[in-house]
């Protein structure tokens, strides 16, 4: 009886055991990006140079010499890539993790990790396609392998008008509505099996990715990691999908985003 009566105080609690370990993840990966002493490479030195705007507002970006990397280094990208989306996109996504452990306690404490889990792994695959792009941009010379942050003004204002555009279609929209209503998302697109929690973290987190990537793309920007755009764009993802009436932020950022691509894109070529 002693064993049940302890199992029962756990499932009482494990919403706020549930919580403590996203908090925990989150702090982490954050202090880690943070430090980047094991990546030889500080997001706090980084962002003390670049500035807040990074260094394509600052008017201080130029071509740089091609850089090819090294497994081990394309590596560590990777796993700051992954950490760094840890760090924005668990906050945002805890409700839903929480809500997924709620619907499903008959299957354990297992359950919201497995879904938390799955998850990450959506974000893992982007992290490894950023890791891709960042690669295949310092290779051509478009980036600066010292502030990590675009060498071009014309291909930032491209990233910023096509993530204006994106916050103005209708798969955006999409994608945002079933964050912001998990309750609905989650009980019709149920899955059952010993894989199933697994499986509705993907399936949830590829509509997160579908809603928040090109935000995310716009890290090249600012700098990949400049701590104003890490925050800025994490606050934002969390007002969209948790504020009431967040949605209706979606119209007016991608106006913003256009018109700022647009003056990066002028103010090129009158330095040109």
């Amino acid at each position: 009886m002693s064993d049940e009566r302890a199992l029962d105080r756990i499932l009482r609690y494990d919403r706020l055991i549930m919580l403590a370990a996203l908090s925990l993840a989150v702090v982490v990966a954050a202090a880690v990006v943070l430090a980047g002493g094991w990546a030889g490479m500080s997001a706090i030195g980084i962002t003390a140079q670049t500035g807040p705007a990074g260094t394509l507002f600052a008017g201080t970006s130029d071509m740089v010499a091609p850089m090819l990397w090294t497994p081990g280094y394309a590596l560590v990208i990777f796993v700051m890539w992954w950490l760094m989306m840890v760090a924005m996109m668990v906050p945002s996504a805890a409700p839903a993790i929480l809500l997924y452990g709620a619907l499903n306690r008959s299957q354990g404490g297992l359950a919201p990790l497995l879904f938390a889990f799955g998850y990450l792994t959506t974000w893992a695959v982007f992290s490894a396609i950023a890791t891709g792009a960042q690669g295949t941009l310092a290779a051509l010379g478009l980036i600066s392998p010292m502030f990590m942050t675009l060498a071009t003004p014309w291909l930032g204002a491209a990233i910023l008008v096509g993530a204006g555009l994106y916050q103005l279609t209708p798969l955006k929209a999409a994608c945002l509505n079933h964050c912001r209503g998990p309750v609905e998302a989650l009980t019709r697109h149920r899955r059952t099996g010993r894989a199933a929690a697994f499986r509705m973290g993907l399936l949830h987190g590829r509509f997160c990715l579908g809603c928040c990537w090109a935000l995310m793309a716009l890290l090249f920007v600012g700098g990949v990691m400049n701590i104003w755009w890490i925050l800025g764009i994490t606050l934002y993802v969390v007002l969209e999908k948790l504020a009431p009436h967040g949605d209706r932020l979606a119209r007016p950022l991608g106006a913003a985003l256009v018109f700022a691509g647009l003056v990066l894109l002028l103010r090129s070529f009158e330095s040109g």
